[in-house]
């Protein structure tokens, strides 16, 4: 779950769209329409179809959409149609195979983008809805759903490397499992050997209402309420954490995902808007949270069992380690540093040229996080354009060879095959029919794995954007020319590559962490899963 996310809670917003963009006017019943939906909203970006109906009574043997971008959006991953684009202009025509459209009948194209939605739709050189009038936007209705950065329940599952799996004990090494429950066990164990009160905070949305709230100690699900047009101060609901060298057990009731706040010395400052919770942003100056150490683990649990991981996707700053104990009393973990870790990782992201800003120090001395180069970007302690030269090179490599894209560990006949023409990658399935396009991304969208890379959620273009977005970080792109390949090994050999994500993974016991949102391609993710959990844990380690 990039994103240059927005700092309110309902960042991944599933939008159920209730109208469409453009509206086909009384007067054009008889001629070709086209009509824009918006049918996903996460806040930094969204996923449009457009369907073109045929009302007339002979058939479309060819069609082309244009329409204009607001200031400041654009267009990344498309398909099912062929896209020029000229300033803030776009043109969509037809691919070989969906050009006549019958009469009476219907064909769609989709896009991912990012910022305000298309206007001056053109369909064939008439309006969109065949009427002289400017389009209309219909309203849309919102299910806000929690954006875990990591996204832990992956719609499909990536090729696996020859890395480490997350440890695990047999039944032998552990108390037997407590019996199932709606209301999980987590148990907060503070080793850090710091004196710092912890305050614990479990926030989400409730799977089955479409409501965010908070979660109290015993398990208790409340709504938000009360925001404002200008954020206010949303209520204490922090939960007393362990002292150091003890614990805390709190209930996570099924049907929640979200994240588990752990603040040290202070109390994280929370707000809440009308269009929901306002998280902590310290990378952002004016954040009230800026000098507070903290940190959080993501979470996903429903009926297919819990999925819980330590998440670097944004910043490193509490190094903690993340359990599960499943009933037939097997225990999982990740997230474990070796000894030293966290030092290291700051000296080694301080000494790596360009990000010695990127690790922010309070004024008593204290290191409180390494912020991770998209976020230090945003707030200006990182450069911009980082990545554009080997974005660049990465992108042409492919104007004279073919890119292998095989996205799913258990369909390795599933395959995509990649061509650069200009600034956009075109992938064919195996029959040679074109499935998605991608405009060159840049830096930020890369950070993000947003933008031209935006991912929806379906079985040909998340899963090629997912791939694509991994190997960037990786700067495996342009140098293995299948992916997902190669091993852990492999990763972030090039100059200009995320260091953020490799030394972080260098300082894992066992190599796993989250060092960007599709960490989780050939299984690099900090992340525990079971389908029956019992218990779960999350261990604050020394530092």
């Amino acid at each position: 779950m990039r994103r240059k996310r927005t700092l309110i809670l309902t960042v991944a917003a599933v939008l159920a769209a209730a109208g469409t963009t453009w509206i086909a006017l009384p007067a054009s019943a008889a001629a070709a329409t086209a009509a824009f939906t918006k049918t996903s909203d996460w806040g930094s970006g969204w996923q449009g179809d457009v369907t073109i109906t045929n009302g007339g009574s002979s058939a479309l043997t060819s069609w082309k959409v244009e329409f204009d971008l607001p200031a400041g959006a654009t267009i990344g991953s498309f398909w099912d149609a062929e896209m020029v684009a000229a300033g803030n202009h776009r043109t969509f025509t037809n691919r070989a195979w969906n050009g006549t459209v019958a009469a009476g009948a219907k064909v769609s194209f989709g896009m991912v983008g990012a910022g305000g939605a298309p206007v001056n739709c053109l369909l064939n050189g008439r309006p969109c809805g065949g009427g002289p009038t400017a389009p209309t936007v219909a309203p849309t209705t919102n299910t806000p759903t929690v954006a875990p950065t990591t996204r832990p329940p992956a719609p499909a599952p990536t090729t696996p490397a020859a890395t480490t799996a997350p440890t695990t004990a047999a039944p032998g090494g552990n108390p037997a499992p407590p019996p199932a429950s709606n209301l999980l066990p987590v148990t907060i164990t503070n080793n850090t050997g710091r004196s710092d009160a912890v305050h614990l905070y479990l926030l989400g949305v409730n799977l089955t209402t479409g409501k965010l709230g908070y979660v109290n100690g015993a398990g208790a699900f409340t709504n938000w309420t009360g925001g404002q047009p200008t954020p206010v101060p949303a209520p204490d609901v922090s939960i007393p954490g362990p002292a150091n060298g003890a614990s805390t057990t709190i209930k996570m009731p099924k049907n929640l995902s979200g994240r588990l706040y752990m603040s040290l010395g202070k109390k994280l400052d929370f707000r809440l808007s009308t269009d929901g919770l306002v998280q902590p942003a310290p990378w952002a100056g004016a954040d009230p949270n800026k000098d507070t150490l903290f940190d959080w683990s993501e979470f996903t649990l429903n009926d297919s069992g819990l999925w819980l991981n330590s998440s670097q996707v944004d910043m490193f700053a509490v190094p903690h380690v993340v359990t599960v104990q499943g009933g037939n009393g097997v225990t999982s973990k990740t997230g474990e540093l070796k000894a030293g870790g966290r030092q290291r990782v700051i000296d080694r992201v301080k000494a790596q040229p360009g990000f010695e800003k990127t690790v922010y120090t309070r004024a008593d001395g204290t290191v409180l996080r390494v912020l991770a180069p998209g976020k230090a970007a945003d707030g200006g302690q990182f450069s911009a354009t980082y990545l554009d030269p080997y974005i660049t090179s990465a992108w042409n490599a492919y104007a004279g060879r073919t890119l292998t894209v095989v996205p799913f560990g258990d369909r390795p006949d599933t395959k995509f095959l990649g061509r650069t023409s200009g600034n956009v990658m075109n992938f064919t399935d195996t029959t040679g029919r074109t499935v998605a396009s991608f405009t060159k991304p840049s830096t930020a969208d890369v950070w993000g794995c947003d933008g031209a890379l935006g991912a929806p959620n379906d079985q040909v273009v998340g899963p090629i954007a997912r791939t694509l977005c991994a190997a960037l970080h990786r700067s495996t792109l342009g140098t293995l020319d299948t992916q997902p390949s190669g091993t852990a090994a492999d990763f972030y050999k090039g100059t200009l590559t995320n260091h953020y994500s490799r030394i972080i993974h260098e300082q894992m016991v066992d190599g796993k962490a989250y060092g960007f949102a599709f960490d989780d391609v050939q299984n690099q993710e900090s992340l525990v899963h079971d389908g029956d959990p019992r218990q779960a844990g999350i261990v604050l380690t020394p530092f």
